[in-house]
């Protein structure tokens, strides 16, 4: 039976540590089935099965971004307390931390009209405050668990860029969020941090492409 490109998705997601959200840790997904293959996939087969280009990296972001999330899941069951979850999911950042600035510029920089749109990230960060919201507070009223969502959201992406400029006090500037609300706001609001790290990301796409 033919082995799908999910299957492949998911023996490339190890590989992210190593090779980064690239094309060639896709392709060298084959080499880790239980038959592996003798060679890497070409690039023409990474293509018809990730998509073109920069489409096939956003594909492996994405797909890394669901296994932690799932990761998450898994061991938020255990200690189902918000610090406790929101901590294991950061955490997870760390093994492929250098490569995450360039994965966001990858998602930001995937709108055909826009340069830069935040929206793919703050999609993940809603993502990550859905789950966390589900695991802790699964008997919320609607109205109340959509306006915790949202303030989980804002603390985790403000922490998440954070960890990006200080990886060994994200967790604690977490914990800092998590306790003041008012903190957690002003912290969102300074995009700049935000801007700076997707710019120079992306700057650094375009050149590798030879674009500029």
């Amino acid at each position: 039976m033919a082995t799908t490109s999910s299957k492949l998705l998911q023996l490339a997601v190890p590989l992210v540590r190593t090779h980064g959200f690239t094309r060639e840790a896709l392709a060298r997904s084959v080499l880790s089935l239980p038959e592996p293959h003798s060679q890497p996939l070409p690039d023409t087969a990474v293509t018809a099965l990730f998509g073109q280009g920069d489409n096939a990296r956003r594909t492996l972001v994405n797909a890394w971004l669901e296994d932690a999330r799932n990761r998450m899941r898994e061991q938020g069951q255990a200690t189902p307390d918000m610090r406790q979850v929101l901590r294991s999911r950061i955490s997870m950042n760390e093994p492929v931390l250098e490569h995450l600035p360039e994965a966001f510029a990858l998602l930001a920089t995937s709108s055909s009209v826009l340069p830069v749109d935040p929206a793919p990230i703050l999609k993940h960060a809603a993502h990550v405050a859905n789950e966390a919201c589900w695991i802790v507070h699964p008997m919320l009223k609607e109205l109340s668990w959509y306006t915790h969502r949202a303030s989980v959201s804002a603390v985790y992406l403000a922490a998440e860029l954070h960890q990006f400029t200080s990886p060994t006090t994200a967790e604690s500037f977490l914990d800092y969020l998590l306790e003041n609300s008012d903190a957690a706001e002003k912290a969102v609001q300074e995009t700049a941090l935000y801007g700076e790290y997707i710019f120079k990301s992306w700057k650094g796409i375009l050149k590798s492409s030879g674009i500029i």
